[in-house]
């Protein structure tokens, strides 16, 4: 069972009945501004776990649930980055029937308040919490010093201690298949790019994006524009309609809101959404969607610290872990081209293929990666160019 805690300046407001939710998706224009530092950078982030063991869960009373708490930095809605770590809350529920309860709290900006809600759900008894946003990095540290029997996993973020752990999902797999998609659907040769932020998550996803596309289609390009916000309708949709009409026929976004894929459908061209399956919101456009899921994740974790072997870990998971999924593909994608995406899915999830492995130039023809050579994950979370087929120059 899930309690619900929305998120109002002190004092909080507990509604365990779950009420009706602001609109997750309001109409290009609205003034609605989601976060603008969720995950400024990851270029600490290493792929291999780190395993410090610390039991740091206090032992729950004779047959009482772990009180397990989320944090999320926007409303769920029904689409989107809180959307999909909402799903895996519930799938962890349903795996843990009558071992767990959860308490999540929406909304919640970042900063000094994310620092007030995070200490309130350690002093409320939950001995496990997630933080779900970058911003919350610093917070999530200094609550939890002052709570060292209550674990706190912080997703996409770089800082540890012995009660702190993190965790974040290889995007770029996905980014690549996606690639792929546009590379044999575009008739252009050109793709749009909405994007958040020029760091390094980001800018791994435009070139994995163009690296796919180019691996089909030689002359592929794909231009970028940046709007400078995780969450804004407005700009977004503005973005994709720049994009659309500099001549790219293909869209997508590394951004929230479904804004990129309603531009797609009004313009009748394609998109590849990102988040969640977005196909209800353009039915004709959507071609498939990059996915993160976090089910099986939090699962495992809420199941450790039951069994009092919860430890600090960084995992880095993608296709391999069932964290990075592609939705269904849509009628428009020809069955040879769903074919050899799933080929390549395969093969990365059987470690038989990188989607940065070399020979690898940026679009200024400076070799950055050798024939044969892989990026390693360090190098990977620190990438600042452009590859080869990304039109523009990266914001410094």
């Amino acid at each position: 069972m899930a309690c619900r805690l929305a998120y109002n300046p002190p004092p909080f407001r507990s509604r365990c009945a779950a009420p009706l939710r602001p609109a997750p998706h309001p109409l290009p224009g609205d003034s609605m501004t989601r976060m603008q530092h969720r995950r400024t950078t990851l270029a600490a982030l290493a792929a291999a776990a780190v395993a410090v063991s610390f039991p740091a869960v206090a032992q729950q009373k004779a047959g009482e649930p772990l009180k397990i708490g989320f944090v999320y930095v926007s409303p769920i809605g029904d689409a989107g980055w809180t959307f999909q770590h909402d799903v895996g809350r519930k799938e962890m529920e349903q795996a843990l029937a009558g071992k767990v309860t959860s308490k999540y709290i929406e909304s919640v900006p970042e900063g000094a308040d994310a620092e007030r809600v995070i200490r309130e759900l350690a002093q409320s008894g939950h001995n496990l919490i997630f933080t779900t946003s970058f911003g919350y990095m610093n917070p999530t540290i200094k609550v939890a010093q002052a709570f060292p029997k209550v674990s706190f996993n912080h997703a996409t973020g770089y800082k540890t201690a012995k009660n702190v752990g993190t965790y974040n999902a290889r995007f770029y797999e996905g980014r690549y298949l996606a690639g792929i998609v546009a590379g044999r659907m575009s008739k252009s040769n050109v793709a749009g790019y909405v994007a958040a932020f020029p760091i390094p998550e980001v800018v791994m996803g435009i070139n994995a994006f163009a690296r796919g596309m180019r691996s089909v289609n030689p002359k592929a390009e794909v231009k970028v524009v940046w709007v400078n916000s995780w969450y804004d309708p407005g700009r977004e949709r503005e973005a994709a309609d720049t994009l659309i009409s500099q001549g790219s026929d293909v869209v997508t976004h590394h951004t929230d809101s479904t804004a990129a894929v309603q531009a797609a459908e009004a313009k009748k061209v394609y998109a590849v959404a990102y988040h969640s399956d977005m196909s209800k919101y353009g039915p004709n456009a959507h071609l498939t969607a990059v996915t993160h899921n976090w089910g099986e994740y939090y699962t495992r974790t809420a199941q450790a610290a039951l069994d009092g072997k919860w430890k600090v870990e960084q995992p880095w998971m993608g296709i391999k872990e069932n964290v990075i999924r592609m939705a269904p593909f849509s009628k428009a994608v020809p069955q040879d081209v769903q074919d050899l995406v799933k080929k390549t899915e395969a093969d990365i999830k059987a470690g038989k293929f990188h989607p940065f492995t070399g020979p690898i130039k940026d679009n200024e023809g400076k070799e950055r990666v050798a024939a044969g050579k892989t990026i390693d994950d360090a190098t990977l979370n620190k990438m600042d160019y452009y590859v080869e087929g990304v039109q523009g120059k990266l914001p410094k």
